[in-house]
């Protein structure tokens, strides 16, 4: 990989560097206002970090309330009614308030830096896609406090139930359309930035593989979040006046629904797992002493599974009565997808093969990503196969893989991110002891929770039920106890991440792994407020 050495030879770039430069202009404003008004990259990635932190607590505290009442068969704790809203809030605030906004914050802070660009290309919209998002998200939790209740019908969406929802549905479309204008502006940003806005000398196969990642998410964005909003659109339309796409009364097809909808969510799953194959691929080398084995054939299965995302919806759908020929289409394309996922595993591992390998904690969430990842990948090559899946279709087997590819794939990938970048972010390096006993008991609540759990769905549970047979009982407690492990060790998290942002770990050096490679390495810990104001040379 040549993102390697990077001359700069720019003095500026030295700590102390803006000390010539009148701090009014180059230095951050401080106070409210700095992050109302800011259009500093830097800022503006914080901003999206700590949103997505609020936002995956909000959504945790959901999935307890959940656990809380499978803890035990029964009605344990609140009314199935309450609990039906928790499994769909739950699903929509997590992958739209929380995963989505924290790769976009290391999208913000990182790619400037890694491309050698001064900041992103729109500032202004920049701050407006972030605070789009605080509205849209009170109006999702909004929703359980209207008359006539919240959505409980399924983060999916689904029809008649939701053309038959209170008002609180109508809340949570309109959240869902400002989310998804934010996304679309964020994705062109990136876009532009990405493609206008590298260093001289930075082709684009010299770029960090983060940054290629984001590339093709942000055009997967672009081609997915409109199909939302015209399905979001057609419910509204249908619940308010008087049209029947979805509303088989009328001559509509609620089945026509799952097919817009899942046009759109298959590409969201690689909306979200995209970055954090860039993060993984960016943490491995840096650990492994090695340049990633690969790098091209990175890009271009990167670029496939992007492409294929898009032809494989309806596998999601054979319970619908579609024919034959098309479940089979789908079966061959879903596991066609396995094809350049399974080349990114065999290169990821090949880089660490002989090299000089050692586990901080970002590289165990980096391993911990690669173990987990391919497990659920394996469990959705499972559920690709159509007979099998109509017998698992809508168990806790499917709750059980997607939760492998989001949680394990996802948010161990965030985390990995978080504690390779967070010394240059802050300055401060974070306490390695804490950041493995996070690895560990994250691990293990992780797995008590979610892995029992395809057991549950070849048994036979159904998902979204308060209430089950005393058979599913033994394994619905252990995940329940694993949950709670799982959502209180992430408190540890937090403290660590407050703790360098205190300022009480030790300094970071410029490059505090010595592995890493790549232009944000150069910069002092933390880089100056404006970085790259004359462009690095990249050698």
């Amino acid at each position: 990989m040549t993102s390697a050495t990077h001359g700069l030879g720019h003095p500026q770039h030295a700590p102390g560097a803006h000390d010539s430069h009148d701090d009014h202009a180059h230095g951050p404003p401080s106070g409210f206002m700095r992050w109302v008004s800011t259009t500093n990259h830097k800022d503006i990635g914080t901003m999206y970090m700590l949103f997505a932190l609020m936002n995956f607590f909000i959504g945790g505290v959901m999935a307890m309330i959940i656990r809380a009442e499978l803890f035990q068969p029964g009605l344990q704790v609140v009314n199935p009614d309450f609990f039906n809203q928790m499994t769909s809030l739950h699903g929509l605030i997590m992958i739209f308030g929380a995963i989505m906004p924290v790769f976009v914050g290391f999208a913000n802070w990182q790619i400037p830096l890694m491309i050698g660009a001064p900041d992103m290309a729109f500032a202004r919209m920049n701050n407006w896609s972030f605070w789009l998002l605080p509205p849209a998200t009170i109006l999702l939790i909004g929703s359980l406090f209207v008359p006539g209740g919240s959505l409980s019908a399924g983060w999916t969406l689904y029809p008649p139930l939701t053309v038959q929802q209170g008002m609180g549905m109508d809340l949570v479309i309109f959240a869902v359309h400002i989310m998804g204008a934010s996304s679309i502006m964020g994705s062109i940003n990136i876009i532009t930035t990405i493609l206008n806005m590298r260093a001289p000398g930075m082709t684009l196969f010299k770029m960090p593989m983060f940054c290629w990642t984001w590339l093709i998410t942000a055009f997967l964005l672009i081609a997915a979040m409109p199909v939302l909003a015209g399905a979001v659109t057609m419910l509204l339309t249908d619940r308010h006046f008087g049209t029947s796409f979805f509303n088989a009364a009328g001559g509509g097809d609620p089945v026509l629904f799952q097919h817009i909808f899942w046009f759109f969510g298959h590409p969201e799953v690689y909306i979200i797992a995209l970055p954090a194959f860039g993060v993984v691929s960016q943490v491995i080398p840096a650990f492994s002493r090695k340049p990633l084995f690969g790098y091209t054939s990175m890009v271009y299965a990167t670029a496939s599974i992007a492409i294929l995302s898009f032809m494989v919806w309806a596998h999601h759908m054979y319970a619908v009565g579609m024919p034959a020929a098309g479940q089979l289409f789908f079966m061959y394309a879903t596991a066609l997808i396995a094809v350049p996922t399974g080349v990114k595993v065999f290169n990821w591992v090949a880089t660490m093969w002989k090299g000089s390998l050692t586990f901080e904690t970002p590289m165990l969430f980096a391993c911990g990503f690669l173990f987990l990842f391919t497990l659920g990948g394996f469990t959705g090559l499972v559920l690709a196969i159509v007979p099998v899946d109509i017998q698992l279709q809508d168990t806790y087997y499917v709750v059980a893989h997607f939760h492998y590819v989001m949680v394990a794939g996802a948010l161990f990938s965030a985390f990995a991110a978080v504690y390779f970048w967070i010394p240059k972010w802050t300055g401060r390096m974070y306490d390695e002891t804490l950041g493995k006993w996070h690895f560990w008991l994250s691990m293990i609540g992780f797995n008590l929770t979610f892995f029992v759990q395809h057991f549950l769905g070849l048994a036979g549970m159904p998902r979204r039920i308060p209430d089950y047979n005393l058979q599913f009982a033994n394994f619905n407690m252990v995940s329940s106890l694993g949950a709670f492990l799982f959502g209180g060790s992430q408190l540890l998290f937090v403290y660590i991440v407050y703790k360098c942002y205190r300022g009480s770990g030790e300094k970071a050096a410029a490059n505090p792994w010595d592995g890493a490679e790549g232009l944000e390495w150069t910069l002092p810990s933390p880089p100056p407020y404006h970085t790259f104001e004359t462009p690095p040379a990249v050698k």
